[in-house]
């Protein structure tokens, strides 16, 4: 078995740019390392090798053009009243959307079940235990103009995933490149 996801590996300038918001005292918040930021398109799940190779083959058959995005404003996920992730946000971006809808069709194509979430584009900077309310009022104040762009987008990614002590390590299976 083999944990998958479909996402934009960020070019290095971008995860040091990025890597720069993360500096900050935040009790209660876990960063992530630069080198596993990245922009998730679908996350896949646990699949068996066979339906990899699958999914590897289906997402190869993509045909999209290449596009820029923009990395813009700061915010939070939550369930409940549970604050539990800190993110950069993305602009809307049409040419993403298109990718996005691609891959999912793709994958479902594979064998995949359908994704029921709303594609939320968005970058993980931190993870957040009992984060201190007033704390992180003031960093997401603080970090509301954040804006870093236009990013290139020249290929998407799938990547492993093998959780670990430290955290998740990823690893890049397969790139594929837009026109």
């Amino acid at each position: 078995m083999v944990r998958l996801f479909v996402a934009l590996d960020l070019p290095f300038e971008v995860r040091e740019r990025l890597r720069l918001l993360t500096g900050a005292k935040l009790p209660g918040a876990r960063w992530v390392p630069p080198e596993n930021m990245h922009l998730t398109l679908r996350f896949v799940g646990e699949v068996d090798h066979g339906r990899a190779d699958d999914i590897d083959a289906a997402l190869g058959t993509i045909a999209a053009r290449g596009f820029s995005l923009t990395l813009e404003g700061v915010g939070t996920f939550q369930s409940g009243r549970r604050v539990h992730a800190l993110w950069a946000g993305v602009e809307r971006n049409p040419a993403l959307e298109h990718l996005r809808a691609k891959v999912e069709s793709a994958l479902v194509r594979a064998g995949c079940e359908p994704e029921r979430r709303k594609f939320t584009p968005h970058v993980t900077l931190a993870r957040l235990d009992q984060p201190d309310p007033a704390k992180l009022g003031d960093w997401l104040h603080g970090n509301a103009l954040f804006r870093l762009g236009p990013v290139p987008v020249e290929h998407f990614t799938l990547f492993s995933s093998r959780l670990g002590r430290e955290g998740p390590h990823y690893t890049a299976e397969a790139a594929y490149a837009l026109r």
